[in-house]
C-alpha cells in the first residue's frame, strides 16, 4: 500500500466514524428512547436471519451499480446513466421474463444479457455526444435518465402491464425467468452468486488488462495517455459501454431475484446510491463489496429502528451527506497530509547529509 492509499483509507474511516458520531448525538438530542433507537440502528440488522437475509439482498444491486460507477469514474467520466442503465435493465429483462419461453436457467441467463446490452447502450449515448460534440456527460446522462425513465414506463404501462391487478404492475414472469433463493427464510438468490464474479471481473479488468490499465490512465492524465499512443475516445466509449452494461445487468438480476412482476413506479435510486459506494470504495472494484455492505447494513438497521423507536429511517440521510462530504473534501486532513510529508522530507534531507560529513571525516 503506497503512502497516499494509506492517507486515503484514514481519511475514509475517519469520515465514517465523525458522520457515525453525529448520528449518534441527533438521535439522543431527538429521541425520548435513545438507547432503544441506537441498539435497534446497530445490531437489528444482526438479531435474526431475516434481517440479515435483508442487508444482503439491499447489498447485491448496490455492487452492480458501484461497480459500473467505479469503471465509468475510473476514465474521469461523471457518467450518471447507471441509474436509467439500472431502470431499462430491469424493463428489458421483464420483456424478455414475459413474452419469451425459454428452459430453466436459459431464460434469466438471456433476460440477464438482453438487460446489460440495453443498459450498455444507455450509457454509451452521453459518451458518443461527449466524444462527437463535447456536450458534457454529466448533463446529458442526468437528462437521458429521464427519457429512459419515461420510455420504460410506457412499455410496462401500454405493452405489458396487467389490467386485472389493482395496481399499475406488469404481468407475472414466467416461472422459468425467476431467480430462486440460494438460502432459507430469506429472499437471497442466485444473483450474489453473479454479483461476486463481476467484482472478480472487474477487479481483474481494471488492474491485470491492457484496457483496464488504458482506462486508468486516461483517468489519471488524459494528455499524457494520448501522448503514449492511447486512443482516448475509445477508452471513454467503451469504458462507458461496459460500466452500463453492469448496470444493466444489476437491474435485471434485482426484478427477476427480488420480484414476481415489475412493480415500480419510479426509479429506485440504485444508480446514485452507486456512486456513494463508488466513493466510499475508492473506485476500487475490490472494495465496493464492503462499502455496499457498510451502505446496506446502515439503511436495514435504520429501517428496524424507525419500527423499534420514536426516530425515522432518513437518520441515515444525514450519514451519507456528511460521510460524503468529508471523503469528497480534497483538504480535509490535507494539512496533516502535507506536514507528515515534510518531516519524512526533512529527516530524509538531515540522513544524507549526515552520511555525507561521516564519509567526509572517513
Amino acid at each position: 500500500m503506497n503512502k497516499n492509499t494509506h492517507f486515503e483509507l484514514i481519511r475514509t474511516i475517519l469520515g465514517i466514524f465523525i458522520s457515525l458520531a453525529i448520528a449518534i448525538l441527533i438521535i439522543f438530542a431527538i429521541s425520548n428512547e435513545p438507547t432503544v433507537a441506537l441498539k435497534a440502528f446497530l445490531t437489528g440488522p444482526l438479531k435474526s436471519v431475516r434481517h440479515f437475509g435483508n442487508v444482503l439482498e439491499a447489498t447485491i444491486p448496490l455492487i452492480f451499480t458501484g461497480l459500473a460507477i467505479s469503471i465509468m469514474f475510473q476514465a474521469k467520466q461523471f457518467n450518471l446513466g447507471a441509474e436509467g442503465s439500472f431502470f431499462i435493465g430491469s424493463i428489458a429483462a421483464t420483456v424478455i421474463a414475459i413474452k419469451f419461453t425459454l428452459p430453466f436457467g436459459i431464460h434469466p441467463a438471456v433476460a440477464i444479457i438482453i438487460g446489460g446490452i440495453v443498459g450498455g447502450i444507455v450509457c454509451l449515448l452521453p459518451a458518443v455526444l461527449k466524444t462527437k460534440w463535447n456536450a458534457h456527460e454529466f448533463v446529458s446522462s442526468l437528462m437521458l435518465n429521464y427519457i429512459v425513465f419515461y420510455i420504460g414506463m410506457f412499455v410496462i404501462n401500454y405493452y405489458l402491464r396487467d389490467v386485472n391487478a389493482g395496481a399499475m404492475v406488469s404481468q407475472k414472469f414466467q416461472e422459468t425467468a425467476v431467480l430462486g433463493t440460494i438460502v432459507p427464510k430469506t429472499r437471497i438468490h442466485w444473483g450474489i452468486i453473479v454479483a461476486i464474479g463481476m467484482i472478480i471481473f472487474c477487479y481483474y479488468f481494471l488492474y491485470k488488462t491492457r484496457w483496464g490499465y488504458e482506462i486508468r490512465m486516461v483517468g489519471q492524465n488524459k494528455e499524457f495517455a494520448e501522448y503514449s499512443g492511447i486512443n482516448a475516445v475509445k477508452v471513454i466509449l467503451y469504458s462507458q459501454a461496459i460500466g452500463g452494461f453492469i448496470a444493466g445487468m444489476g437491474g435485471s438480476i434485482e426484478v427477476l431475484g427480488m420480484y414476481t412482476r415489475f412493480s415500480w413506479s419510479a426509479s429506485p435510486g440504485y444508480g446514485w446510491d452507486g456512486v456513494i459506494v463508488s466513493i466510499l470504495a475508492r473506485r476500487n472494484p475490490a472494495l465496493i463489496p464492503i462499502s455496499a455492505f457498510f451502505l446496506a447494513y446502515l439503511r436495514t438497521g435504520a429501517d428496524i429502528m424507525s419500527r423499534m423507536s420514536d426516530v425515522q429511517s432518513e437518520v441515515v440521510a444525514v450519514i451519507q451527506g456528511i460521510m460524503i462530504l468529508l471523503i469528497a473534501a480534497e483538504r480535509f486532513l490535507a494539512h496533516w497530509k502535507n506536514k507528515k510529508i515534510y518531516s519524512e522530507a526533512k529527516s530524509t534531507i538531515v540522513d544524507n547529509t549526515e552520511n555525507v560529513v561521516v564519509k567526509g571525516d572517513i
